[in-house]
C-alpha cells in the first residue's frame, strides 16, 4: 500500500532539506509523542547507514520498527527503509525548489506485507484508503509545519 502527499512551505529547498534531515530533532519529536528511539549506529555526521530502533504503542499493542537511512542525496532526496515483524516500510522524501524562498516536500510511504496475516491487514485497510490518505496528509502537514517552524527559530 502506498501513501503520498505534497506539502508546500516558505523555506528554501536547502532549508527544508536541512530541517527534514535534522535527525536529532526528529528523534526528540518521536520521544515527545511517546515512542522509544534508540540509535544503533555510531556515525558522527548524518549519512547513509544511520540506523534506529523505534518502539511505539499502536492499537493497544507494542510495535517495534528497525529503520535505516538508505539514501541521502543533498539537497533533494532522502530514503529511509525499515521493517517490523509484519511489514517492510520505505519512506521517500523529495524536496523540490519552487522559488528561491519556497519549496515543496513530496513524502511517500510504501508498506509491504511480510506474511499472510499482514497481507490481510493491508487488504482490510484498503477499504478505508481515502480516509487513511487524509489522515496521512494531515500528519505529514503537521510534521512539515513543526520542522519548518523549528528551522525558522
Amino acid at each position: 500500500m502506498k501513501f503520498s502527499t505534497r506539502q508546500d512551505t516558505d523555506l528554501s529547498a536547502d532549508e527544508l532539506f536541512r530541517a527534514m534531515s535534522n535527525f536529532a530533532n526528529i528523534e526528540r519529536l518521536l520521544v515527545r509523542r511517546g515512542a522509544s528511539v534508540r540509535r544503533l549506529d555510531d556515525l558522527a555526521q548524518p549519512g547513509v547507514g544511520m540506523r534506529w530502533h523505534v518502539g511505539f504503542d499502536w492499537r493497544g499493542r507494542q510495535r517495534e520498527l528497525q529503520l535505516e537511512l538508505a539514501r541521502l542525496d543533498r539537497p533533494e532526496l532522502m530514503v529511509i527503509e525499515g521493517s517490523s515483524d509484519q511489514f517492510n516500510l520505505t519512506l521517500r522524501m523529495t524536496v523540490v525548489a519552487l522559488t528561491p524562498s519556497k519549496s515543496r516536500l513530496i513524502f511517500e510511504a510504501e508498506v509491504q506485507p511480510r506474511g499472510m496475516k499482514a497481507r490481510l491487514l493491508l487488504q482490510t485497510a484498503k477499504l478505508g484508503k481515502a480516509q487513511l490518505d487524509r489522515k496521512f496528509a494531515g500528519r505529514i502537514g503537521d510534521f512539515v509545519n513543526r520542522m519548518s517552524a523549528e528551522a525558522m527559530a
